[in-house]
């Protein structure tokens, strides 16, 4: 799958690790942009409509959670890759559970990250093409899916899922009665092992 036109918004405090993530992202063939703080994050996201967010937690101004939720309400397609020094599982889960994609602790491998953030792009890829070949609603008793609108109602009230909870839904939605194992889901959803 080509890089062209695959932009990615670095959020992170730390200079030295911002330069780090902007050339190996780059190298990658990647329009990068980046942001140390909370506030100037959510003015690029406006302004350059990036393809991906990596988003650190501990920022000035307004932390990445908060960041995270603000972007959410907006744009529930994004895919949020976050990124902090808390190892805590109650951390991660609040940042699941607010929106994000996908989870790394500092320190991290930058290998592992770019592995991840391709994987983000494949699945983002995939969706598309899957959605292009299904019908326009998808519906079992009183819950209805669009695949083209990447929209949930059930009993008439729109669902507000996560990106991930949404592309499991399509996943069972599109293959009624099968079965699937974790790392089956794994590849399919998340796009890795």
């Amino acid at each position: 799958m080509s890089q062209l036109n695959q932009s990615i918004l670095v959020v992170e405090d730390n200079k030295d690790l911002l330069n780090l993530l902007d050339i190996n992202l780059s190298d990658q063939g990647y329009t990068v942009h980046t942001a140390l703080d909370g506030q100037t994050a959510l003015d690029l996201y406006e302004s350059v409509s990036p393809s991906l967010i990596i988003l650190d937690i501990m920022l000035p101004k307004m932390d990445g959670l908060e960041v995270c939720k603000r972007i959410r309400k907006k744009d529930h397609l994004i895919p949020i890759l976050m990124l902090t020094a808390k190892a805590e599982e109650i951390d991660k889960v609040l940042g699941l559970e607010l929106g994000a994609d996908d989870y790394m602790t500092k320190p991290f491998s930058v290998r592992e990250l770019l592995a991840r953030v391709k994987a983000m792009f494949r699945r983002i890829q995939a969706s598309s093409e899957v959605n292009e070949h299904l019908p326009e609603v998808l519906k079992f008793k009183n819950l209805e899916l669009y695949p083209h609108l990447r929209k949930v109602v059930l009993s008439g009230k729109t669902l507000e899922l996560t990106s991930k909870e949404y592309d499991l839904l399509l996943l069972f939605f599109s293959n009624p009665g099968k079965a699937y194992s974790r790392e089956e889901l794994l590849y399919e959803v998340w796009g890795y092992t």
